[in-house]
């Protein structure tokens, strides 16, 4: 949802608030929101401690509650919205579109979502379950279904009658979906056309009918990549029957877009893009425990490697001593390739066509490195441990690890991807443990071979 403030302005108004709060001046703090626009007070409260927004947000006025929750995100919304009737829950959701108020009945206990919707009337229950009956990362999860839709038979002038009926014209309209008679998408007709075209033409003469259509079905990534690709500012959603649903607006585009920045860096660390900075702390516990333990695992098999090595440990205390660098080098120059892939995959440039071109690429590079910075730490251990060997066991060790590491980095998102693994959550871990072990693994290993 959109954020309208810079971080410095909302951490001025945060520090007024908080003064305000400890001081009990509850009255300068309503004063200090009504002079704020419901963007900034969503901002405000996002970056405040969860005891504190709660008191903020009562001390909002009721009449502007439904235009905040429109900033706020769908999880602290409905965290607001738990708690509420169904008829105070229906009037202050009575502005979203229909795509933001299906997002946030998901977040609403499944009693509670089912009590609103059938407190709908006929045509906006209806709106809402379509956009419910497909996964909230597809275009059908993503449209919106309030759209002005006309058929191909009638004039400009007609048009522009119907047009006038109305009070006002579905935010982003810029242009009206042309249906027939049994609903199927047949064209747009731009409002720039409606107005500079002869009023007696008809709407199939004004029409284009070379717009595409996205499928319900299709991926919010690729629907980006669309919009992207084609400059697009809306784009009508059909089913598999070609009957007009919906329409995407370039709003909801930009919010896949920063979901999925979102994603990839905070999948990274194992947590949800829609991770609460201030959540309570047993609920960051446990998000994040489970992400502990899987690196746990990892870690354990990286030290069993290590020990099946214990006598050459034993003997050659340099080992232990030079061990990590082998490892990091090859961590950070696999993970180097794999951010690469995934950023390449979100994009839609990289395939099974081109994958192994890139693993190609990759490895040359890797190997290049790997001359290179073998060298110079291999240079380094013979001089700091005055052993010649174990300076050409670490070089061999690196160039093997980084070979390694760029092979996975670059292999494991597309396989990953093709199991319905998501890369961006798991590649990182994987790789990891890969380098590590390889790592481990080659130079301990080598360094067996040559000492004992």
């Amino acid at each position: 949802m959109a954020k309208s403030q810079t971080s410095h302005e909302t951490q001025d108004q945060l520090h007024a608030f908080l003064d305000a709060l400890h001081s009990g001046a509850f009255d300068e703090i309503r004063r200090m929101l009504r002079g704020m626009s419901p963007a900034e007070v969503a901002r405000l409260i996002e970056s405040t401690p969860l005891r504190a927004r709660n008191l903020l947000w009562q001390l909002i006025d009721k009449e502007d509650e439904g235009e905040v929750l429109q900033y706020v995100n769908e999880e602290l919304a409905a965290h607001f919205l738990r708690h509420r009737n169904t008829e105070d829950i229906v009037s202050l959701v009575e502005g979203f579109d229909t795509d933001d108020f299906a997002d946030l009945l998901q977040e609403l206990p499944k009693t509670v979502m089912r009590q609103v919707l059938d407190s709908l009337d006929d045509q906006n229950r209806y709106r809402i379950e379509t956009i419910l009956g497909y996964p909230e990362d597809t275009a059908g999860g993503l449209m919106d279904t309030d759209i002005i839709t006309i058929r191909p038979d009638i004039s400009l002038d007609v048009v522009l009658r119907y047009l006038r009926r109305h009070e006002s014209l579905p935010d982003t309209t810029d242009n009206l979906h042309v249906v027939n008679r049994t609903g199927q998408f047949v064209g747009i007709l731009p409002l720039t056309k409606l107005l500079i075209k002869d009023p007696g033409m008809s709407v199939r003469e004004a029409m284009n009918t070379d717009a595409k259509a996205i499928p319900a079905s299709t991926p919010a990534r690729e629907v980006a990549q669309t919009f992207e690709r084609e400059d697009l500012v809306t784009a009508p959603v059909v089913d598999d029957n070609g009957v007009l649903l919906g329409r995407i607006t370039i709003d909801d585009v930009v919010d896949v877009i920063l979901e999925g920045a979102d994603h990839s860096l905070m999948s990274m660390a194992g947590m949800d893009e829609d991770e609460d900075t201030f959540a309570p702390v047993w609920k960051t516990t446990r998000r994040r425990a489970v992400w502990l333990g899987i690196n746990l695992l990892t870690a354990f098999l990286a030290s069993y490697m290590i020990g099946l090595f214990e006598g050459t440990l034993e003997k050659v205390v340099a080992l232990a001593v030079l061990m990590p660098i082998v490892a990091s080098m090859g961590g950070i120059a696999g993970n180097q390739t794999l951010t690469l892939v995934i950023r390449g995959m979100a994009l839609g440039h990289v395939g099974s066509a081109n994958v192994r071109w890139l693993i190609s690429k990759e490895m040359a590079v890797g190997f290049l490195n790997g001359i290179l910075w073998s060298a110079v730490v291999g240079t380094i251990a013979t001089l700091w441990f005055n052993d010649i060997m174990l300076g050409a066991v670490l070089a061999t060790a690196m160039i093997i690890n980084l070979l390694i590491a760029a092979m996975a980095g670059a292999s494991l998102p597309m396989l990953l991807d093709k199991m319905g693994i998501d890369p961006a959550l798991s590649g990182g871990v994987i790789l990891t443990t890969v380098t590590d072990v390889v790592g481990f693994c080659s130079f301990l290993g080598l360094a067996t071979l040559y000492y004992t």
